[in-house]
């Protein structure tokens, strides 16, 4: 069909003439109402939104000499926070020479996932970073 003949035709029906495959031999082109085709599209686009769930990544700070109540205090959050369904990152941080014995914060971190892990995997397992070492947990099911 001619260009001006479809352009017509859509015109007597009250539509668009809208091109929907330009690069095919010849160009499809398709008649619909536009403006209520973009508003369609834009309604499913909040809905789409409205369904994700957007995971938040809550941190917890330790020291390798942090005491026995604070660790505890800290055990408490993690709980908390993957009862919340967010994942949990643990950074031990190291100030000094402490950085010269990432065994103790190893230790430190193995505990605190043995601790938890009635509620939480470990995602990543801990890993030095610069003057801290982290890990990742998530919620289990």
């Amino acid at each position: 069909m001619l260009t001006r003949d479809a352009l017509a035709f859509a015109e007597e029906q009250e539509l668009d003439l809208v091109e929907v495959a330009p690069n095919a031999e010849p160009p499809v082109c398709r008649l619909m109402d536009y403006g209520k085709y973009l508003y369609e599209k834009q309604k499913r686009e909040r809905e789409s939104r409205k369904a994700q769930k957007v995971i938040e990544v809550k941190e917890v700070r330790l020291r390798p000499k942090t005491d026995e109540h604070d660790i505890q205090v800290v055990l408490t959050k993690i709980r908390k926070f993957a009862k919340e369904g967010a994942k949990i990152r643990v950074r031990i941080r190291f100030r000094g020479r402490e950085i010269y014995h990432p065994e103790v914060a190893q230790d430190l971190m193995e505990r605190v996932a043995g601790d938890v892990s009635d509620v939480v995997t470990v995602e990543a397992r801990p890993v030095l970073d610069g003057r801290s070492m982290v890990m990742l947990l998530s919620p289990t099911g």
